[in-house]
């Protein structure tokens, strides 16, 4: 029998976007999954349509917004089974049927690798990438996708060792997710999930990119639909306690400002590409 495996979606105020995700899921292969949504205090009426549709989905609900890391560990705390396998998997995706059994057979053949990655294209660019590994350099506090807005191609069809695992779908051990003291909680919704996989490569463990398990995002391809003021202020504070966390004490006195210096930069470049799509989409 195949080992198990927990697919936690996380919900909040998402009903459309969880429904068409747990549609999806219901089509997946791998034979012993289940299916858990985690509902972050939703005040739509996400609950009682997720029961009428899917009955035998369990859902755990809080009663306010956890955020990414608390509603994620709370809910994995919340569930008796723990399963052999936790997949954290945001509402907003639609999965391949078979994109469960790549991620855990990586984690079954090397004990030494602790995570694994998907492919994860654009929804309304269904060829396009958006997440092909991950990439992240402490002494500036840049944090990329490998491969975004890319289209597919061989480079991103082999497996190979990346910095971190991005937290829209991400496969561990229940057992090494729970040692490892599970996401860090005073993260502000960015980050987290790069300081989770960087806690796991300080301990010696590898984090893999498995392009065979694919998922889509439904996040705008588009340039100007990706950026906004808010989003950027919660990368930056996000950015810069990662970079505090992580980095050597050799290190702070220039990665700090560095990472600084490029966060103003991005900050300067979401703001014109914001201002740009504004013109273009008046025309």
């Amino acid at each position: 029998m195949a080992k198990s495996v927990n697919i936690f979606v996380l919900n909040w105020n998402g009903r459309d976007l969880t429904l068409d995700c747990l549609a999806s899921l219901e089509k997946i292969t791998y034979s012993n999954a289940n299916v858990i949504v985690i509902d972050n205090g939703s005040t739509d009426d996400s609950v009682v349509s997720i029961k009428e549709k899917y009955p035998k989905t369990d859902i755990i609900e809080f009663p306010t917004n956890l955020r990414f890391a608390g509603g994620n560990n709370a809910g994995f705390q919340s569930t008796a089974n723990k399963a052999n396998y936790t997949i954290f998997l945001n509402n907003d995706t639609i999965v391949d049927s078979n994109f469960v059994e790549p991620l855990i057979n990586e984690l079954e053949i090397k004990s030494n690798t602790k995570q694994t990655a998907p492919k994860i294209y654009y929804a309304d660019k269904p060829e396009t990438i958006w997440f092909a590994g991950g990439i992240v350099n402490l002494w500036t506090g840049m944090i990329r996708h490998i491969g975004i807005r890319k289209k597919d191609s061989h480079d991103y069809s082999k497996n190979r060792v990346i910095d971190y695992a991005t937290g829209c779908c991400i496969c561990m051990r229940a057992q090494d997710f729970e040692s490892i003291g599970m996401f860090d909680e005073s993260f502000p919704m960015y980050a987290e999930d790069v300081d989770l996989s960087l806690r796991f490569k300080k301990r010696g463990g590898d984090i893999v990119f498995i392009p065979e398990s694919k998922v889509w995002h439904k996040v705008s391809a588009s340039m100007g639909g990706q950026f906004s003021i808010s989003k950027w202020k919660r990368k930056h504070k996000g950015k810069m306690k990662l970079v505090a966390k992580h980095s050597e004490p050799y290190q702070i006195p220039f990665s700090l400002p560095l990472a600084m210096m490029v966060s103003i930069i991005e900050f300067i470049y979401s703001v014109l590409i914001k201002f740009q799509f504004m013109i273009m989409s008046k025309k």
